[in-house]
């Protein structure tokens, strides 16, 4: 436990950025697990501080790899440029708040089946950090009281969830959540398809193998023709 308190200083003793952020969430009551969104609790220039504390510690991994980062001229900015990509880049979703979305009455009451995709998602595993690419596609079935969404703004909200460490399991629901709450559809159907590099580059090592998992909400669960109409009509644009 000592460590850890140390941890939290900096070289002058003071609190790091990071110690102040992890202390709000937890006054707040809120976890702050890989794949969450902790963007509500950074303040004004907090974000370019974490940037210099991860810079810093990931300097200290190089060291402990025992990788010259001094004479090495592809080394040198290695730290920083991992930092600025963790942070504004790979795990944005973590750090930025959600992306505005208009949303539109359905003046036209519209209740057919809609299909979103396939959107294209990249993420990181939250056991190894290393990609996982992939396909989404989305499933609505919309009622008069329902929301609807610009075509672009499935992807940019694809986007917000993947770019944080996630598991496929739990991002796939924590899409379908987001989409429920946006457009309160009668039915949600997400289906998402990848490849995880912590099989292709360790382990077993295995290229071939992709994972493809679903979540089907309301009419979607409970109707098992729309289900399968769905399903054959995402396998046609394979």
């Amino acid at each position: 436990m000592a460590a850890d308190k140390r941890s939290d200083r900096g070289s002058t003793g003071e609190m790091s950025v990071s110690a102040r952020i992890r202390s709000r969430i937890q006054a707040a009551g809120r976890r702050f697990h890989a794949n969450d969104s902790i963007a509500e609790f950074l303040e004004a220039g907090e974000l370019e501080g974490l940037l210099d504390e991860v810079e810093g510690k990931f300097r200290g991994v190089l060291e402990s790899l025992v990788i010259d980062t001094v004479s090495d001229h592809n080394t040198q900015d290695t730290a920083r440029r991992v930092a600025k990509m963790y942070l504004t880049e790979v795990f944005r979703g973590r750090y930025a708040p959600a992306p505005q979305v208009t949303e539109f009455p359905n003046v036209e009451a519209l209740n057919e089946l809609m299909i979103v995709g396939p959107i294209k998602v990249r993420s990181a595993c939250s056991h190894h950090f290393c990609p996982i690419m992939g396909r989404l596609w989305i499933g609505l079935m919309p009622n008069e009281h329902s929301n609807l969404i610009g075509l672009s703004k499935y992807s940019r909200l694809a986007e917000w969830i993947m770019s944080r460490p996630q598991i496929q399991e739990e991002a796939i629901t924590q899409m379908a959540e987001l989409l429920n709450d946006k457009v309160h559809p009668d039915g949600l159907a997400v289906v998402m398809e990848a490849d995880h590099f912590c099989m292709h580059w360790r382990g077993v090592k295995d290229d071939e193998t992709k994972m493809i998992n679903s979540v089907m909400r309301g009419s979607f669960l409970k109707d098992h023709t729309l289900r399968r109409e769905f399903l054959s009509l995402i396998n046609l644009r394979a």
